[in-house]
């Protein structure tokens, strides 16, 4: 019976492969054979995925034995680069312009990377790593994807574009938050096509144990409130440490005997699932090129010269309403921002005070009697109680911070979804127009928050150096909580500052890509009109015969494609 279904779904495969191609859509061919190659193969995917920095490169290194993927202390991954079995090592990189060139490993960072190839101006498309791996020679495929929440918008865009083609994930969390609002998006997103996601937490070696625990019980609380996944798969691990063959195990054996089981137990079936979720992608999209195509054939050439120039005029007004929706949005954001000044105002007159008493206390609990390394201790306790305070604000503001960037979301998403209904009913020429755009479920980029320490604050003249070696103890504990106390108070205010305009930012950038996602709405179905015409025009200079033909060539290729059983949307 299983033969039978395999059979069955890779005739349906080539089946659209060759219906693609006599439709002209040679770029649905060409994923249909990929989909095809990959299936004829066995592979399947496992993406890695996660906030940039969270270690993934250096993780997929240490599970497949071999440094192959460059890593960084800056967001290094551009291009979403897949890891499978070869019996020997090597790569390959894909451009736009078509082709395979086979380059050494230690040649990828000039294709994967945000520092050589920023935001992938080098038109890469595709890029394939061959290791000699036990863990791949099953099938499974380990997929590098760039940070979600980068700087670089790109990276994000690219990540969750390959969502459709992840058959099993790994996410992998940290300690600076567990798990954020992007990854938790992310997850949800996976989850609704693969029931196998296994969570990493990396970098184990960097916290304690109880801080362990806590982002244990944080990521798991969250996780099934948020995600509604319930007992969740986590592993604790450092890759850097198995990449050294050094420290604790911790639980990598864990870790790989779960991959190992995935693949022996699960490879097979996620093959096929991912076979039937590319081929009902496929044919939707075939379906919608096709109903252009006889559109454009149908009508008489005014009409679709008149469409597309209605839709050219939709996409020029929908840039003026982005406009006119965008100053209502500022007003939005400019209220986000007063509300977050006063809970800013609220938190300084609470913390201040608070954090300068509990300075006070500390600085007398240090042994040091007197001299220099009393004021370090006391400004290095400064440093640790401002960022306490400032964490747990940051860690209370971000939720609400969210949820007031959602409400304002959701208003301006009504707003846009009124323009687009109302632009798609005005003539029948904008019928297939999209009619909604989803609001968003909280900011789409990371924090890029960091705290400035100030030290120039800090510095003493020669004659406070002496000072501090004479002064009796008791007279520079008093000194200390003057000039120290106010050094922690401008930390606190500085810092609080940074909060603050980091959640502006974010509400920028989100605000930003939002937009894009209306306008990419628009000018997409402006440049499937477009093509249609230029192609109707042609036929139609053969003859009135000529487009009878190929319109009767397209309504065949339409039943062909229903008789296929993959799409139940009617042809015209």
């Amino acid at each position: 019976m299983e033969m039978s279904l395999k059979s069955t779904e890779g005739s349906r495969l080539e089946a659209v492969k060759r219906l693609a191609t006599e439709a002209g859509a040679a770029h649905l061919a060409n994923e249909a054979r990929a989909l095809s190659d990959r299936v004829r193969d066995g592979l399947f995917y496992v993406a890695c995925v996660g906030q940039f920095k969270r270690g993934k490169s250096t993780l997929l290194n240490a599970l497949v034995g071999h440094t192959v993927l460059p890593v960084g202390i800056v967001p290094v991954t551009a291009v979403v680069t897949v890891v499978r079995y070869g019996e020997r090592l090597y790569a390959r990189v894909r451009f736009a312009a078509g082709g395979w060139q086979e380059i050494g490993t230690n040649e990828l960072a000039r294709y994967v990377t945000e520092d050589e190839n920023p935001e992938n101006r080098a038109g890469v498309v595709a890029v394939e790593v061959f290791v000699p791996s036990r863990l791949l020679a099953s099938g499974m495929c380990l997929v590098d994807t760039p940070g979600i929440g980068s700087v670089f918008a790109g990276n994000t865009e690219a990540t969750r574009s390959f969502v459709p083609h992840v058959d099993a994930a790994l996410v992998v969390l940290g300690a600076d938050p567990p798990i954020s609002a992007d990854e938790l998006a992310l997850v949800k997103e996976i989850a609704k096509q693969c029931s196998e996601v296994l969570f990493v937490f990396n970098k184990a070696d960097k916290l304690t144990q109880r801080e362990l625990s806590d982002a244990d019980k944080f990521t798991r609380r969250v996780i099934k409130e948020r995600a509604n996944i319930d007992g969740l798969r986590l592993f604790y691990v450092s890759a850097t440490e198995r990449l050294a063959g050094q420290g604790p195990p911790r639980g990598w054996p864990e870790l790989m005997d779960a991959l190992d089981t995935l693949a022996r137990r699960s490879g097979s079936d996620l093959v096929r699932a991912a076979e039937q979720r590319g081929l009902a992608l496929l044919a939707d999209r075939l379906s919608r090129h096709l109903d252009e195509q006889r559109g454009a054939l149908l009508r008489p050439v005014e009409e679709s010269e008149r469409r597309v120039q209605a839709l050219r005029s939709c996409v020029a007004e929908a840039e003026r309403a982005l406009s006119d929706l965008g100053h209502l949005f500022t007003a939005e954001q400019e209220r986000l921002a007063r509300i977050w000044s006063d809970r800013q105002e609220a938190f300084l007159k609470r913390a201040k005070p608070a954090a300068r008493a509990e300075l006070a206390e500390a600085i007398r609990a240090v042994e040091e009697r007197r001299g220099p390394s009393l004021r370090e201790k006391a400004i290095q306790l400064a440093d640790e109680i401002s960022r306490k305070w400032l964490d747990a604000w940051r860690a209370e503001a971000q939720p609400a911070a969210e949820a007031l960037y959602v409400e304002a979301m959701r208003r301006f998403a009504d707003l846009a979804n009124g323009f687009l209904t109302r632009l798609a009913s005005a003539d029948p020429a904008m019928a297939g127009l999209a009619r909604t755009v989803e609001p968003e479920t909280g900011f789409t980029f990371r924090s890029r928050i960091y705290y400035t320490s100030l030290m120039t604050l800090t510095m003493r003249s020669p004659a406070e150096w002496f000072l501090d070696l004479v002064r009796s103890r008791e007279r520079q504990l008093r000194v200390l909580d003057r000039q120290v106390g106010e050094y922690l108070e401008t930390l606190i205010c500085a810092n609080s500052n940074r909060i603050v305009s980091d959640f502006d930012d974010r509400v920028t950038e989100s605000r930003r890509s939002f937009q894009s996602k209306i306008r990419s709405a628009l000018a997409e179905v402006a440049t499937s009109a477009e093509i249609a015409l230029a192609k109707a025009k042609e036929c139609r200079s053969q003859g009135s015969q000529a487009v009878q033909q190929e319109v009767v060539r397209i309504n065949t290729l339409g039943d062909r494609l229903r008789a296929l059983g993959l799409t139940g949307k009617e042809a015209h």
